[in-house]
């Protein structure tokens, strides 16, 4: 006989996980099931042990300009440490055991295996069927895309689960993808001495972002050494003396010691089998309303809803969802400012609607730029922050910000005031208004408002 549970929750990454831990501390009779590791990518290879490498890589270049501030310092750059400390967090080299214990400390019931939806709210695994009193909650999230390049299966390429799983920094490194995971990675293992060349296909790197900050990290990336191609693509792949050797669409021959494939993420729909549940089994993503409802008794979060496949997304659709099914007031989702940080050195952080989406949108288009040089923190910083501009989207006939784009040390805290402001729509008038503290970097966002008043 099947078992019966109050909720179903499938895949148990930091959305299914806060979902599933809510619901059983509201005294629900929930069943988490998870086929890899309890808490998803970000704690085991994305968000934290990524940062780390960064944090680790930003050392060593804030002792490189020392020279320019304070006399001299010397680093010898040595990845162990970096390695060894990425292990710790993942818990004893990727064992899930604290985040099952803590679901299950919290009343949740685990189970291991890839669940497939055999009708509304039932659901099988291993040939065993489990049916859900109130609904099922689908948080199957996403995995390393791996583009259809010849040859790329006769190559041992990483993708950003083996770079951060490895132990030291490879000689020289091939980055296909010149997105932020590429790039955060890419800058890390140039700092630790590898020799790194980075592919995008897309006229500048970072092409979901503003082209001004785009094309700086850009300079700023060649700076430091490492060679980047745009425009240009991967055709084929081939093993070689040197390890791995990469032809390109422009008929350039690259030769490095490894692969990283960053070229984006798909999500794990195909094995949810979701037209047993009524759900469109064509579709790119899962559809949910602004309850996350996807249909009656079945809700999603997180990558699979198709709303940005960041962290702070999947935790903010969990507390809507959550408190849907447990019948509890709450506001509906709104993603009109969802963040994004890119956490290169320097930092590059959005919010809302970019210039090219807003003219798309026939908005009454206003902008305002101001370098971040020109702050008197940016002229007092020095090294780090010569590049980029902070950078504000405003819909002319309502008076209010739309989007907003920063680039600088910090820009990733820096971003906090601009997303409340295109959250609650508040005024540009009052926003001009607020006392700003000198000198900062978040005065540069007072130079870009004033900007926008320019004819």
């Amino acid at each position: 006989m099947p078992k019966t549970h109050d909720v179903i929750v499938i895949g148990l990454g930091v959305g299914g996980e806060a979902v599933a831990a809510t619901l059983a501390e509201a005294g629900l009779d929930v069943l988490g099931i998870e086929r890899n590791l309890v808490g998803g990518e970000c704690p085991y290879w994305g968000c934290i042990p990524s940062k780390m490498m960064v944090r680790a890589a930003g050392a060593l270049a804030e002792t490189s300009r020392v020279g320019s501030l304070a006399g001299e310092a010397h680093a010898h750059p040595d990845y162990a440490p970096v390695a060894r400390r990425i292990r710790d967090e993942a818990t004893d080299d990727w064992n899930d055991r604290v985040a099952v214990d803590r679901l299950e400390g919290k009343g949740g019931t685990f189970l291991r295996g890839q669940a497939r939806l055999v009708a509304p709210r039932e659901v099988e695994v291993d040939g065993e069927r489990y049916i859900a009193r109130r609904g099922v909650v689908i948080a199957a999230g996403g995995a390393p895309a791996v583009p259809p390049i010849e040859g790329l299966g006769t190559v041992d390429y990483w993708t950003n689960r083996e770079a951060t799983e490895a132990k030291e920094a490879p000689e020289s490194l091939i980055v296909l993808g010149g997105g932020p995971i590429g790039l955060e990675i890419g800058q890390a293992f140039s700092r630790f001495g590898t020799t790194v060349t980075v592919v995008e296909m897309a006229p500048h790197i970072l092409p979901l972002e503003e082209p001004e900050n785009a094309q700086a990290l850009e300079e700023v990336l060649r700076n430091e050494g490492i060679d980047v191609h745009t425009g240009a693509s991967a055709t084929k792949v081939r093993r070689s003396a040197d390890g791995v050797a990469v032809g390109l669409s422009d008929g350039t021959l690259l030769k490095a010691d490894r692969l990283l494939v960053a070229t984006g993420r798909r999500l794990n729909l195909p094995d949810l089998d979701l037209d047993a549940a009524g759900l469109d089994p064509n579709a790119r993503s899962v559809a949910v309303d602004r309850n996350l409802r996807a249909a009656d008794g079945i809700w999603a979060v997180g990558d699979i809803t198709g709303e940005g496949a960041f962290t702070h997304v999947a935790v903010y659709q969990a507390r809507i969802a959550a408190d849907d099914i447990l019948g509890r007031p709450h506001a509906s989702a709104d993603y009109s400012a969802i963040p994004r940080v890119t956490f290169t050195n320097p930092e590059i952080a959005s919010a809302g609607l970019s210039e090219a989406q807003a003219r798309d949108n026939g908005v009454n288009l206003k902008v305002g730029i101001a370098k971040t040089a020109s702050s008197a923190r940016g002229w007092i910083h020095g090294p780090g922050a010569e590049h980029g501009v902070a950078k504000v989207i405003a819909d002319g006939d309502r008076g209010v910000l739309i989007g907003a784009s920063l680039m600088g040390p910090s820009a990733g805290e820096v971003i906090g005031l601009l997303i409340l402001a295109i959250s609650q729509r508040i005024p540009i008038d009052r926003l001009r208004q607020l006392i700003f503290p000198y000198p900062t970097f978040v005065r540069g966002i007072e130079d870009a408002l004033a900007d926008l008043a320019r004819p």
